[in-house]
């Protein structure tokens, strides 16, 4: 059987909590899509692991797979491993020979790329991982594969074709000097080839390389439980989401099958749990409806200073983004919060099919009067009950809120010990309201980050 997380806003809803809460039945965990821009935290018997690529089964001792549609950052890789190791865990994580290696130069390029765009206002807000340049070079087929770094040969032919290409963008097209970079040696070919042959080396040596297909069709033919991992989220995706402010990749259910290997029916026939936080945060430049107060340099039009609010609305925010550790996992920037925005769970539910939801953060907006959603939108004098297609029509669109009695705080381990019941009655109509909208159920309710702060309704496998 196949369970397949995904993320139905705008990445950070806590889907690594959700794998980490679930992952006891599941045989094997996969990352479908993205790479160490992934910032997923999961707290298991009271420590903390913070991670950026390695699947969040590893903190379960399962066996844990990157996909084909994954790109991966050797270096990345092997610190969050060693790291693991040295707390005492023992990971299993094999890689598809399929997916694409973010060198060194792909992260160069993508931090002068979103320096000249903030230029003009028009940044993305990446993490500067590299992410976007290496699925450049996937669709430009000018990439370097994992299988490649197991062939030496191989990999030199692959960049010595690539690096002069990357050096004449850097000195031709952005007019830099090579010698005054932070990192000349991202474009030094033999530095890179010496460092890379030196990892193919390390996955062959610690037998880590899959065909990922025939490993994950032979594991689910044998009766093992299956889960995909998605990264960010719905809105992030490149071909669904409010583009051009998108990941490079798919991380809705249908990249869970074009990511691994798999066919269409292997994830179309299990479950899909879309991750929901109970208000929406974003991080980068974008249209954001429902958004309370701001932050400089992301918000569009906004000069304000998020520590000092001077409306309600900022103090609204502010409060929420503290209540809810609102600070990228991977950058530490500010996150842009807003009431939930359900035109937008109704678009996440059409593409992905969600047939369970996992709503997080329902103790960060507890003590609070008034819990408002943003139930329409009102476009050119029309009501819009989704996302429109387009980033500028998304732009124009005015939120309609719909209003809810807040619930108390209370001692949210209890409520988790006692079950869905055990929570307050307003939250609940919360929920529900939810349910009817998505026309799916709520299998897990978040009130806390520990796998033990989950109220667990249902479970999917």
């Amino acid at each position: 059987m196949t369970v397949t997380i995904v993320g139905s806003q705008l990445g950070d809803e806590g889907k690594g909590g959700i794998v980490d809460v679930y992952g006891e039945e599941a045989d094997v965990v996969v990352r479908y899509q993205g790479g160490d821009n992934a910032g997923h935290t999961v707290v298991h018997e009271g420590e903390e692991y913070k991670l950026s690529l390695v699947p969040s089964g590893a903190i379960r001792g399962k066996v844990n797979v990157l996909g084909n549609g994954c790109v991966v950052n050797p270096r990345t890789l092997f610190d969050e491993l060693d790291a693991l190791r040295e707390r005492g865990l023992d990971p299993d994580v094999r890689v598809a020979e399929r997916a694409h290696v973010i060198l060194p130069y792909h992260r160069l390029l993508d931090g002068i790329e979103e320096e000249v765009k903030s230029e003009d206002d028009d940044e993305i807000g990446t993490t500067g991982r590299g992410i976007g340049p290496t699925y450049e070079d996937k669709a430009g087929r000018r990439g370097v594969r994992v299988g490649d770094l197991l062939d030496q040969s191989v990999l030199r032919e692959r960049l010595e074709y690539a690096v002069p290409q990357k050096r004449a963008l850097v000195e031709d097209v952005y007019g830099l000097a090579i010698d005054d970079l932070d990192d000349p040696e991202a474009l030094d070919l033999e530095a890179l080839y010496d460092e890379f042959a030196g990892y193919g080396e390390r996955l062959a040596g610690e037998e880590m390389t899959v065909n990922a297909g025939d490993f994950l069709a032979d594991r689910l033919a044998a009766g093992d439980n299956v889960m995909f991992e998605g990264a960010q989220g719905t809105v992030l995706d490149i071909d669904h989401g409010n583009y051009p402010f998108v990941t490079s990749s798919n991380p809705t259910a249908g990249g869970a099958a074009v990511g691994s290997g798999v066919a269409p029916g292997a994830v179309g026939d299990g479950e899909v749990v879309g991750i929901v936080k109970a208000y929406l945060s974003r991080v980068g430049s974008g249209p954001m409806p429902t958004e309370l107060g701001g932050v400089p340099g992301d918000t569009p039009g906004y000069d304000g200073d998020p520590e000092n609010p001077e409306t309600e609305r900022e103090e609204l925010a502010t409060y929420i983004r503290e209540e809810g550790h609102e600070f990228g996992t991977v950058t530490g920037r500010p996150r842009r919060v807003g009431w939930l925005d359900v035109p937008m769970l109704r678009h996440a539910a059409r593409v992905n099919g969600f047939t369970g939801l996992a709503v997080n953060h329902i103790d960060t907006l507890a003590g609070l009067d008034e819990v408002k959603v943003g139930h329409t939108y009102r476009l050119d004098g029309e009501a819009l009950d989704t996302m429109p297609a387009t980033t500028e029509k998304w732009a124009d669109c005015e939120a309609e809120f719909r209003s809810f009695d807040g619930w108390d705080d209370c001692d949210w381990a209890d409520v988790a010990a006692e079950g869905y019941d055990a929570l307050p009655e307003n939250a609940k109509t919360y929920l529900e309201y939810l349910e009817a909208e998505l026309d799916a159920a709520v299998y897990a309710v978040g009130v806390g980050p520990g796998r033990e702060e989950t109220v667990v309704r249902e479970n999917p496998f």
